[in-house]
């Protein structure tokens, strides 16, 4: 944050409970562009109008306060223009005629100049060589997308864009800024979506020299050098017949560079091979790992069937199986089932966490398990369903397990269990 001037807080009207706002004069403060610029319908540009002037559009580069900082200690938590005026949204309430020192969180500003900008240089560039029309945009936390009126874009369209895009930067073409009035002639040839209904004061027109002049209220560079470099990331499917390209712009692509290279020193550490055999390593990772999991639920097969052999090999079996097993799923309990028989026993399994969630399965005569099923289920904080003598589903509450077993002891002692 950088402190900037002081100004004096001249209207304070509480706007909502938990958000009370405050109005300070229309001069200092600033508006910054919206992240979202929709389009129905489709605009003319993606970019609305200035109803008014404010000195950040005047001059972008002049840390006055926008629509992050703070006003005093007090946090700005958003900033909007109703007429001629700037309504900052402020945490907490400010005393009326007090002065303040206003402060600006820059680093989010020049983050805005660079992403709008590059937005303007993108999009007229993608009309010149390509015909593509751009209908939306939306400035994201870590990506900003451009709505293109296209179906879709190839490699080398977004290749060819990319170059271009970089070219002009390397060539520090200048971005102006100029005030017009509302009926002066120039403003009929500059993209517009329009003028808002409540526009007043003159008209603010954003020139890239030779490239671009565009109506619009956003703060932006001065020049395109300012940029330092864009990347686009590539297309995404958007709306019906439009494609949505993504980009960075300036620090975030430092940024991400930076990540992807924590990311990669990471790999190479964990992989023990350099950054060009990480794809062919994860994948006989992912071969090793599915090889393993196959062998693992065929030895869980086998031991399903050893475990319902070894009950039925006993003299006397008993009307009751019970068993918890931490590895397994639901196949591991049928196929213990379907080796016991349920038709005179009737089995409680279960697998997973021995206190949290798992799986659970009755399997028994049909009548007594249509008869405890839900009952199980409730005892268990879980959810099932049955059908033909079998009961199953998920459970949140394993510690209970032991009261699911005394009630189906006392069942199968006694025929019901005890209310």
């Amino acid at each position: 944050m950088l402190p900037v001037r002081s100004g004096r807080v001249v209207v304070y009207r509480p706007l909502h409970p938990a958000a009370p706002g405050a109005r300070v004069p229309p001069a200092p403060p600033t508006r910054d562009r919206q992240p979202r610029v929709p389009a129905r319908p489709p605009p003319a540009s993606p970019c609305p109008a200035a109803a008014m002037v404010f000195q950040c559009q005047r001059d972008s580069w002049a840390r006055q306060p926008d629509d992050r900082g703070l006003i005093g200690d007090v946090p700005v938590l958003r900033v909007t223009r109703r007429g001629a005026e700037a309504v900052h949204f402020v945490q907490a309430a400010l005393e009326p005629g007090a002065e303040v020192l206003l402060s600006l969180d820059w680093e989010r500003r020049f983050d805005h100049m660079q992403q709008h900008s590059g937005q303007h240089l993108i999009t007229a560039i993608a009309d010149q060589m390509f015909g593509f029309k751009t209908t939306s945009w939306e400035l994201g936390h870590q990506r900003s997308v451009i709505e293109l009126d296209t179906p879709s874009m190839t490699a080398e369209q977004i290749g060819a864009l990319e170059r271009s895009a970089n070219e002009k930067i390397r060539e520090r073409i200048p971005v102006t800024v100029r005030e017009l009035a509302a009926n002066d002639p120039d403003v009929e040839t500059v993209r517009s979506r329009g003028l808002p209904d409540d526009h007043v004061g003159p008209v603010r027109v954003v020139d890239i020299e030779g490239i671009d002049s565009n109506m619009c209220c956003g703060t932006h560079v001065s020049n395109l050098s300012d940029l330092q470099v864009i990347k686009l990331l590539g297309t995404e499917k958007g709306r019906k017949n439009k494609t949505n390209l993504v980009f960075l712009a300036g620090n975030r692509v430092l940024k991400s560079l930076e990540q992807s290279h924590s990311t990669e020193k990471a790999l190479t550490s964990l992989l023990k091979n350099g950054p060009g055999e990480h794809v062919e390593a994860v994948k006989r990772l992912q071969s090793s790992v599915k090889l393993l999991q196959k062998n693992n639920l065929n030895l869980l097969r086998d031991i399903a069937v050893l475990i319902a052999r070894d009950f039925k090999s006993k003299p006397v079996p008993s009307q009751l199986f019970v068993l918890h097993r931490k590895e397994g799923d639901s196949e591991f309990m049928n196929i213990i089932a379907n080796e016991i028989g349920t038709e005179e026993t009737l089995l409680f399994l279960t697998v997973g966490d021995d206190k949290e969630a798992g799986l659970f399965l009755l399997a028994g005569p049909v009548e007594a398990v249509e008869n405890l099923g839900p009952r199980v289920a409730e005892l268990l904080g879980g959810k099932g369903a049955g059908k033909r003598g079998r009961f199953q589903g998920k459970a949140t509450k394993m510690s209970q397990r032991g009261q699911v077993e005394a009630l189906l002891q006392e069942f199968t002692s006694h025929g019901s269990p005890e209310a």
